[in-house]
């Protein structure tokens, strides 16, 4: 366990960026490498699916219900995974929400009302304190959109999406790696040598 802001938590991993970037494989590999070092490992996934199952919109449908939804139901499965782990996984920490939303209102052409915005963002912002390490995904226009889950196959938005999630890590001062379609090799070192140094020693400091 880790304290931050005076919580007791694990470590938390989160991985954003736009769909079809590698988050849901790296975090498949990271998990299995941690578990090989007898590290117990929580994953969140991706709610996608879920959302899409209960009808509500997603992708460049996105409204702000959904955009609340995606956040408070994420930050939900992130606080009961804590409990038993060591090391929780999070495929789309919750900045990609709101990256996602922004860039659904800009693929649509509506303005963005800071007002309506405000829970959203406070409620981010708040939450991700408790991320221990990001990383965000680099969007490779050569590699195709995987089949395995429902994407929006036009490109303008996909751009969007990955500029926007960009501009909420930077606007929201979040630290965060970079994560290639090349780099996985050296983000599962990196990740692996954080999570396992944290966990004997919550005050060490990774360099990357």
């Amino acid at each position: 366990m880790v304290s931050v802001a005076g919580v007791e938590k694990p470590v938390v991993i989160g991985v954003v960026g736009t769909h079809s970037t590698g988050k849901s494989t790296f975090l498949a590999r990271l998990a299995h490498e941690l578990r090989r070092g007898q590290v117990q490992v929580a994953t969140v996934a991706d709610l996608g699916e879920q959302a899409q199952r209960m009808g509500l919109p997603i992708l460049d449908n996105h409204t702000w219900a959904s955009t609340l939804w995606f956040v408070t139901r994420g930050i939900s499965e992130e606080l009961e995974a804590w409990s038993h782990a060591d090391v929780v996984l999070v495929d789309r920490a919750v900045p990609d929400a709101l990256g996602y939303y922004r860039a659904a209102l800009a693929y649509r052409d509506e303005p963005l009302d800071p007002q309506a915005c405000a829970l959203l963002e406070m409620l981010v912002r708040r939450h991700s304190v408790h991320y221990d390490l990001l990383f965000h995904t680099t969007l490779e226009p050569g590699i195709p959109l995987g089949q395995d889950k429902t994407r929006s196959s036009d490109q303008r938005f996909r751009h969007l999406a990955g500029q926007h999630i960009d501009r909420v890590l930077h606007e929201f001062g979040l630290a965060h790696e970079n994560l290639p379609a090349d780099g996985h090799d050296h983000a599962l070192r990196t990740a692996v040598q954080f999570a396992t140094a944290h966990l004997s020693d919550p005050t060490t400091v990774v360099e990357s």
